[in-house]
Protein backbone atom coordinates (compact mmCIF):
# COMPACT_ATOMS: atom_id res chain seq x y z
CA UNK A 1 0.00 0.00 0.00
CA UNK A 2 1.15 3.45 -0.83
CA UNK A 3 2.00 6.07 1.81
CA UNK A 4 -1.38 8.15 0.75
CA UNK A 5 -3.02 4.84 0.76
CA UNK A 6 -2.37 4.09 4.41
CA UNK A 7 -3.22 7.42 5.62
CA UNK A 8 -6.54 8.08 3.96
CA UNK A 9 -7.67 4.07 5.23
CA UNK A 10 -6.20 5.12 9.04
CA UNK A 11 -8.26 8.04 8.53
CA UNK A 12 -11.52 6.28 8.02
CA UNK A 13 -11.05 3.77 10.31
CA UNK A 14 -10.79 6.88 13.01
CA UNK A 15 -14.10 7.76 12.04
CA UNK A 16 -15.15 4.05 12.89
CA UNK A 17 -16.18 2.63 16.72
CA UNK A 18 -13.73 1.09 17.83
CA UNK A 19 -14.59 -2.50 17.31
CA UNK A 20 -14.58 -4.96 20.06
CA UNK A 21 -11.15 -7.77 19.75
CA UNK A 22 -12.14 -11.18 18.92
CA UNK A 23 -9.44 -13.09 21.30
CA UNK A 24 -10.24 -16.04 18.89
CA UNK A 25 -6.41 -17.12 17.83
CA UNK A 26 -7.41 -18.47 14.16
CA UNK A 27 -7.18 -14.74 13.44
CA UNK A 28 -4.20 -14.30 15.03
CA UNK A 29 -0.06 -14.40 14.64
CA UNK A 30 0.09 -17.88 12.31
CA UNK A 31 -3.44 -17.32 10.55
CA UNK A 32 -2.17 -15.58 7.33
CA UNK A 33 1.35 -17.51 6.12
CA UNK A 34 3.79 -15.64 4.08
CA UNK A 35 6.82 -17.26 1.94
CA UNK A 36 9.58 -14.77 0.07
CA UNK A 37 7.21 -12.00 1.72
CA UNK A 38 3.85 -13.27 -0.09
CA UNK A 39 0.74 -13.98 1.45
CA UNK A 40 0.32 -18.05 0.67
CA UNK A 41 -2.05 -19.90 2.26
CA UNK A 42 -1.14 -24.14 1.85
CA UNK A 43 -3.08 -27.15 2.76
CA UNK A 44 -2.02 -30.65 2.82
CA UNK A 45 -5.33 -33.41 2.96
CA UNK A 46 -4.04 -37.23 3.22
CA UNK A 47 -6.38 -39.19 1.06
CA UNK A 48 -5.08 -43.23 2.48
CA UNK A 49 -6.11 -45.35 -0.23
CA UNK A 50 -7.62 -43.06 -2.76
CA UNK A 51 -5.79 -43.01 -6.50
CA UNK A 52 -4.41 -39.71 -8.21
CA UNK A 53 -7.35 -40.46 -10.63
CA UNK A 54 -10.13 -40.05 -8.44
CA UNK A 55 -8.51 -37.03 -6.53
CA UNK A 56 -8.08 -35.12 -9.60
CA UNK A 57 -11.26 -36.17 -10.89
CA UNK A 58 -12.82 -34.65 -7.38
CA UNK A 59 -10.69 -31.86 -7.37
CA UNK A 60 -11.85 -30.65 -10.96
CA UNK A 61 -15.42 -31.21 -10.59
CA UNK A 62 -15.62 -29.26 -7.24
CA UNK A 63 -13.38 -26.15 -8.39
CA UNK A 64 -15.10 -26.30 -12.10
CA UNK A 65 -18.76 -26.10 -9.82
CA UNK A 66 -17.88 -23.55 -7.26
CA UNK A 67 -15.76 -21.29 -9.60
CA UNK A 68 -19.05 -21.24 -12.21
CA UNK A 69 -21.14 -20.46 -9.19
CA UNK A 70 -18.61 -17.82 -8.30
CA UNK A 71 -19.86 -15.98 -11.31
CA UNK A 72 -17.48 -12.84 -12.39
CA UNK A 73 -14.26 -14.09 -14.00
CA UNK A 74 -13.63 -17.21 -12.05
CA UNK A 75 -12.84 -19.89 -14.10
CA UNK A 76 -10.24 -22.97 -14.44
CA UNK A 77 -7.32 -21.79 -16.13
CA UNK A 78 -5.80 -24.88 -16.60
CA UNK A 79 -6.10 -28.75 -15.98
CA UNK A 80 -3.89 -31.60 -16.38
CA UNK A 81 -4.50 -35.00 -15.43
CA UNK A 82 -1.11 -36.48 -16.14
CA UNK A 83 0.35 -34.02 -13.53
CA UNK A 84 -2.44 -33.90 -11.36
CA UNK A 85 -2.19 -30.27 -11.73
CA UNK A 86 -5.40 -27.74 -11.48
CA UNK A 87 -4.84 -24.29 -11.59
CA UNK A 88 -8.49 -21.83 -11.10
CA UNK A 89 -8.51 -17.81 -11.21
CA UNK A 90 -10.97 -16.82 -8.44
CA UNK A 91 -12.92 -13.56 -8.32
CA UNK A 92 -15.62 -13.31 -5.92
CA UNK A 93 -17.26 -10.80 -3.88
CA UNK A 94 -16.23 -10.89 0.11
CA UNK A 95 -19.35 -9.45 2.24
CA UNK A 96 -18.31 -7.57 5.07
CA UNK A 97 -21.65 -5.53 5.87
CA UNK A 98 -25.36 -6.49 4.64
CA UNK A 99 -28.64 -4.92 5.60
CA UNK A 100 -31.21 -2.93 4.52
CA UNK A 101 -29.20 0.33 5.18
CA UNK A 102 -25.87 -0.35 4.20
CA UNK A 103 -23.73 -3.00 1.67
CA UNK A 104 -20.07 -2.86 2.44
CA UNK A 105 -18.22 -5.39 0.14
CA UNK A 106 -14.91 -6.18 -1.75
CA UNK A 107 -13.71 -8.17 -4.59
CA UNK A 108 -11.41 -10.95 -4.14
CA UNK A 109 -8.88 -12.02 -6.69
CA UNK A 110 -7.14 -14.93 -6.00
CA UNK A 111 -4.95 -18.01 -7.94
CA UNK A 112 -6.53 -21.36 -6.29
CA UNK A 113 -4.25 -24.57 -7.17
CA UNK A 114 -5.03 -28.01 -6.53
CA UNK A 115 -1.58 -30.11 -6.83
CA UNK A 116 -3.26 -34.02 -6.61
CA UNK A 117 -1.11 -37.15 -5.90
CA UNK A 118 -1.28 -40.67 -4.90
CA UNK A 119 -3.49 -40.20 -1.72
CA UNK A 120 -2.81 -36.80 -1.13
CA UNK A 121 -3.78 -33.65 -2.61
CA UNK A 122 -2.09 -29.79 -1.89
CA UNK A 123 -4.73 -27.04 -2.13
CA UNK A 124 -2.70 -23.39 -2.51
CA UNK A 125 -4.74 -20.29 -2.49
CA UNK A 126 -2.37 -16.86 -3.34
CA UNK A 127 -1.56 -13.94 -5.43
CA UNK A 128 -4.86 -12.30 -3.45
CA UNK A 129 -5.98 -9.00 -4.70
CA UNK A 130 -9.08 -6.56 -2.91
CA UNK A 131 -11.04 -4.29 -5.15
CA UNK A 132 -13.36 -2.01 -3.34
CA UNK A 133 -15.51 0.77 -3.69
CA UNK A 134 -16.38 0.13 -7.02
CA UNK A 135 -12.83 0.01 -7.89
CA UNK A 136 -11.39 3.21 -6.84
CA UNK A 137 -9.62 1.15 -4.48
CA UNK A 138 -7.06 -1.47 -5.13
CA UNK A 139 -4.89 -3.34 -2.94
CA UNK A 140 -3.26 -6.71 -2.05
CA UNK A 141 -3.20 -8.90 0.48
CA UNK A 142 0.47 -7.98 1.39
CA UNK A 143 -1.38 -4.28 2.39
CA UNK A 144 -4.53 -5.65 4.00
CA UNK A 145 -4.46 -8.76 5.94
CA UNK A 146 -0.34 -9.76 6.45
CA UNK A 147 1.22 -9.34 10.84
CA UNK A 148 2.91 -6.28 9.71
CA UNK A 149 -0.60 -4.30 9.08
CA UNK A 150 -3.54 -6.26 10.43
CA UNK A 151 -1.84 -7.04 14.39
CA UNK A 152 -0.70 -4.92 16.91
CA UNK A 153 2.93 -4.84 17.93
CA UNK A 154 2.57 -7.77 20.12
CA UNK A 155 0.64 -9.82 17.53
CA UNK A 156 -1.95 -10.13 20.11
CA UNK A 157 -4.99 -8.05 18.82
CA UNK A 158 -6.44 -7.45 15.37
CA UNK A 159 -6.25 -3.62 14.36
CA UNK A 160 -9.23 -2.09 13.76
CA UNK A 161 -9.57 -1.04 10.28
CA UNK A 162 -7.92 -3.84 8.65
CA UNK A 163 -9.82 -6.79 11.17
CA UNK A 164 -12.50 -6.93 9.02
CA UNK A 165 -10.25 -7.71 5.80
CA UNK A 166 -8.29 -10.24 7.55
CA UNK A 167 -10.99 -11.94 9.37
CA UNK A 168 -13.10 -12.37 6.39
CA UNK A 169 -10.03 -13.77 4.18
CA UNK A 170 -8.77 -16.40 6.57
CA UNK A 171 -12.73 -17.25 6.99
CA UNK A 172 -13.55 -17.19 2.73
CA UNK A 173 -9.89 -19.55 2.53
CA UNK A 174 -11.02 -22.03 5.29
CA UNK A 175 -14.17 -22.67 3.59
CA UNK A 176 -12.84 -23.14 0.45
CA UNK A 177 -10.70 -26.31 1.79
CA UNK A 178 -13.40 -26.86 3.88
CA UNK A 179 -15.29 -27.33 0.44
CA UNK A 180 -12.30 -29.67 -0.69
CA UNK A 181 -12.08 -31.91 2.63
CA UNK A 182 -15.56 -32.55 2.46
CA UNK A 183 -15.07 -33.41 -1.37
CA UNK A 184 -12.33 -35.57 -0.69
CA UNK A 185 -14.38 -37.51 1.85
CA UNK A 186 -17.68 -37.95 0.38
CA UNK A 187 -19.40 -40.58 -1.84
CA UNK A 188 -20.19 -38.17 -4.44
CA UNK A 189 -17.86 -35.46 -5.50
CA UNK A 190 -20.26 -33.09 -5.78
CA UNK A 191 -21.74 -33.55 -2.06
CA UNK A 192 -21.22 -30.91 0.60
CA UNK A 193 -21.04 -32.24 4.46
CA UNK A 194 -20.27 -31.54 7.62
CA UNK A 195 -16.92 -30.15 7.97
CA UNK A 196 -17.95 -26.48 8.30
CA UNK A 197 -19.54 -27.17 11.81
CA UNK A 198 -17.07 -29.39 13.54
CA UNK A 199 -14.73 -26.72 12.23
CA UNK A 200 -16.60 -23.80 14.14
CA UNK A 201 -15.50 -23.96 17.56
CA UNK A 202 -12.01 -24.93 17.19
CA UNK A 203 -9.28 -22.01 17.92
CA UNK A 204 -7.37 -22.55 14.66
CA UNK A 205 -8.55 -22.66 11.49
CA UNK A 206 -8.42 -25.62 9.39
CA UNK A 207 -6.02 -24.16 6.35
CA UNK A 208 -3.94 -23.44 9.20
CA UNK A 209 -3.82 -27.10 11.37
CA UNK A 210 -0.98 -29.08 8.99
CA UNK A 211 -2.19 -32.09 6.89
CA UNK A 212 -5.32 -33.10 7.56
CA UNK A 213 -5.78 -36.87 7.03
CA UNK A 214 -9.17 -38.14 5.55
CA UNK A 215 -10.87 -41.16 5.49
CA UNK A 216 -13.11 -40.90 2.22
CA UNK A 217 -16.49 -42.63 3.12
CA UNK A 218 -16.81 -44.40 -0.07
CA UNK A 219 -14.42 -45.01 -3.67
CA UNK A 220 -16.00 -44.51 -6.66
CA UNK A 221 -16.78 -47.92 -8.45
CA UNK A 222 -15.20 -46.67 -12.52
CA UNK A 223 -12.47 -47.95 -13.89
CA UNK A 224 -11.18 -44.67 -14.70
CA UNK A 225 -9.91 -43.43 -11.70
CA UNK A 226 -7.55 -46.60 -11.10
CA UNK A 227 -4.27 -46.02 -10.73
CA UNK A 228 -2.03 -47.45 -13.36
CA UNK A 229 -0.75 -51.05 -12.81
CA UNK A 230 2.89 -50.03 -12.84
CA UNK A 231 2.84 -47.00 -11.05
CA UNK A 232 0.91 -48.84 -8.37
CA UNK A 233 3.42 -51.75 -8.38
CA UNK A 234 6.52 -49.02 -7.71
CA UNK A 235 4.82 -47.31 -4.85
CA UNK A 236 3.76 -50.52 -3.08
CA UNK A 237 7.28 -51.77 -3.68
CA UNK A 238 9.13 -48.67 -2.22
CA UNK A 239 6.58 -49.08 1.07
CA UNK A 240 7.42 -52.70 1.53
CA UNK A 241 11.73 -51.49 1.20
CA UNK A 242 11.08 -48.69 4.02
CA UNK A 243 8.66 -51.03 6.13
CA UNK A 244 11.82 -53.49 6.41
CA UNK A 245 14.07 -50.61 7.30
CA UNK A 246 12.20 -49.87 10.91
CA UNK A 247 14.30 -52.85 12.20
CA UNK A 248 17.22 -50.50 12.60
CA UNK A 249 15.88 -46.66 13.00
CA UNK A 250 18.03 -44.09 13.70
CA UNK A 251 18.38 -43.37 17.49
CA UNK A 252 16.41 -40.48 18.72
CA UNK A 253 18.54 -37.34 19.35
CA UNK A 254 20.09 -36.82 22.60
CA UNK A 255 18.39 -34.59 25.41
CA UNK A 256 20.28 -32.60 27.96
CA UNK A 257 20.78 -35.22 31.08
CA UNK A 258 18.39 -32.70 33.26
CA UNK A 259 15.64 -33.26 31.44
CA UNK A 260 13.11 -36.40 31.69
CA UNK A 261 11.58 -37.90 28.81
CA UNK A 262 9.33 -41.05 28.56
CA UNK A 263 8.63 -43.00 25.94
CA UNK A 264 5.29 -43.51 24.40
CA UNK A 265 3.36 -45.76 21.56
CA UNK A 266 3.68 -43.93 18.62
CA UNK A 267 -0.45 -44.48 18.30
CA UNK A 268 -0.68 -42.94 21.80
CA UNK A 269 0.45 -39.27 20.43
CA UNK A 270 -2.03 -37.00 20.69
CA UNK A 271 -3.19 -35.12 17.23
CA UNK A 272 -2.33 -31.68 18.83
CA UNK A 273 1.09 -32.85 19.99
CA UNK A 274 3.05 -30.61 17.34
CA UNK A 275 1.85 -27.14 17.42
CA UNK A 276 3.70 -25.84 15.00
CA UNK A 277 2.19 -22.36 15.67
CA UNK A 278 3.19 -22.42 19.26
CA UNK A 279 6.95 -23.24 18.34
CA UNK A 280 9.54 -24.59 15.85
CA UNK A 281 9.80 -27.75 14.39
CA UNK A 282 13.05 -29.31 12.96
CA UNK A 283 14.53 -32.47 10.97
CA UNK A 284 18.02 -33.62 12.19
CA UNK A 285 19.87 -36.13 9.71
CA UNK A 286 22.52 -37.50 11.16
CA UNK A 287 24.25 -37.63 14.13
CA UNK A 288 26.15 -35.03 16.14
CA UNK A 289 28.91 -33.29 15.01
CA UNK A 290 27.71 -33.61 11.63
CA UNK A 291 23.91 -33.39 11.97
CA UNK A 292 21.93 -31.59 9.63
CA UNK A 293 18.93 -29.84 10.84
CA UNK A 294 16.49 -28.80 8.44
CA UNK A 295 12.97 -26.11 9.46
CA UNK A 296 10.34 -27.02 7.78
CA UNK A 297 8.77 -23.69 6.11
CA UNK A 298 5.62 -24.69 5.65
CA UNK A 299 4.64 -26.65 8.73
CA UNK A 300 4.17 -29.59 10.25
CA UNK A 301 1.57 -32.47 11.66
CA UNK A 302 0.99 -35.55 12.63
CA UNK A 303 -1.46 -38.34 10.82
CA UNK A 304 -2.03 -41.67 10.03
CA UNK A 305 -1.55 -43.22 6.63
CA UNK A 306 -2.55 -46.76 6.01
CA UNK A 307 -2.92 -47.21 9.94
CA UNK A 308 0.49 -45.91 10.91
CA UNK A 309 1.50 -43.11 12.68
CA UNK A 310 3.52 -40.61 10.55
CA UNK A 311 4.93 -36.98 10.84
CA UNK A 312 4.46 -34.56 7.91
CA UNK A 313 7.29 -32.10 7.42
CA UNK A 314 6.45 -29.54 4.77
CA UNK A 315 9.28 -27.56 2.78
CA UNK A 316 8.78 -24.27 1.13
CA UNK A 317 9.20 -24.46 -2.42
CA UNK A 318 12.64 -22.08 -2.05
CA UNK A 319 14.17 -24.33 0.96
CA UNK A 320 17.18 -26.24 0.26
CA UNK A 321 15.96 -29.84 0.44
CA UNK A 322 19.01 -32.10 -0.43
CA UNK A 323 19.61 -33.36 2.63
CA UNK A 324 16.12 -34.75 3.57
CA UNK A 325 15.49 -35.96 -0.06
CA UNK A 326 18.60 -38.31 0.35
CA UNK A 327 18.07 -39.54 4.26
CA UNK A 328 16.07 -42.75 4.95
CA UNK A 329 15.64 -42.08 8.22
CA UNK A 330 15.84 -38.51 10.46
CA UNK A 331 14.31 -37.47 13.68
CA UNK A 332 11.67 -34.65 14.07
CA UNK A 333 11.77 -32.21 17.20
CA UNK A 334 9.44 -29.98 18.25
CA UNK A 335 10.35 -26.70 20.46
CA UNK A 336 7.52 -24.53 22.42
CA UNK A 337 8.86 -21.41 21.63
CA UNK A 338 11.10 -19.78 24.26
CA UNK A 339 11.55 -23.44 24.86
CA UNK A 340 15.90 -24.82 24.23
CA UNK A 341 14.85 -28.46 24.85
CA UNK A 342 12.14 -30.62 22.72
CA UNK A 343 9.36 -31.50 24.20
CA UNK A 344 8.62 -33.96 21.03
CA UNK A 345 11.22 -36.12 19.71
CA UNK A 346 10.26 -38.17 17.08
CA UNK A 347 12.54 -41.07 15.18
CA UNK A 348 11.10 -41.93 11.51
CA UNK A 349 11.71 -44.08 8.58
CA UNK A 350 11.41 -42.15 5.23
CA UNK A 351 8.11 -43.57 3.17
CA UNK A 352 7.50 -42.99 -0.46
CA UNK A 353 6.00 -39.18 -0.84
CA UNK A 354 4.01 -37.42 -3.61
CA UNK A 355 5.91 -36.27 -6.34
CA UNK A 356 6.60 -32.79 -6.43
CA UNK A 357 5.76 -30.34 -9.02
CA UNK A 358 7.72 -27.07 -9.73
CA UNK A 359 7.24 -24.57 -7.21
CA UNK A 360 4.77 -26.26 -4.79
CA UNK A 361 5.59 -27.17 -1.78
CA UNK A 362 7.81 -30.25 -0.80
CA UNK A 363 5.99 -33.03 1.69
CA UNK A 364 7.98 -35.47 3.16
CA UNK A 365 6.59 -38.39 5.04
CA UNK A 366 7.73 -39.95 7.81
CA UNK A 367 6.88 -43.26 9.98
CA UNK A 368 7.30 -42.75 13.15
CA UNK A 369 9.05 -45.39 15.14
CA UNK A 370 9.27 -44.26 18.84
CA UNK A 371 8.52 -41.15 20.43
CA UNK A 372 9.92 -39.16 23.63
CA UNK A 373 7.90 -36.69 25.17
CA UNK A 374 8.81 -34.30 27.54
CA UNK A 375 7.67 -34.82 31.39
CA UNK A 376 8.87 -32.04 33.79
Amino acid sequence: MKPLKHILFILCCVALPLCAQDNNKKYLAGAVPQVDGKVVFTKTFSIPGMPKAEIYDRMLKWMDKHLAQSGNNSLVAYSDEELGMIVGNGDEWLIFTSNALALDRCRILYKLTAACNEETCTLTIDRLRYIYREGAERYSGEEMISDKYALNKDQTKLVPGYAKWRKKTVDFVNDLCIEAADILSSADPLQTLTAKEQEEEAETALVNSGTTVITPLAAKQTETVQAPVEETKAIAAQGEQAAAKTDTPTPAAPVAADTHYIEVSPDELASDALRTAGGTTVIAIGEAPNEVTVTPGAGASLGKVNGKAVVFTILSPDQPYEAVENAESYTVRFYPNGEVEPSLVLTCVKQPSPAVIEGMPRTYIGRITSALVYQP
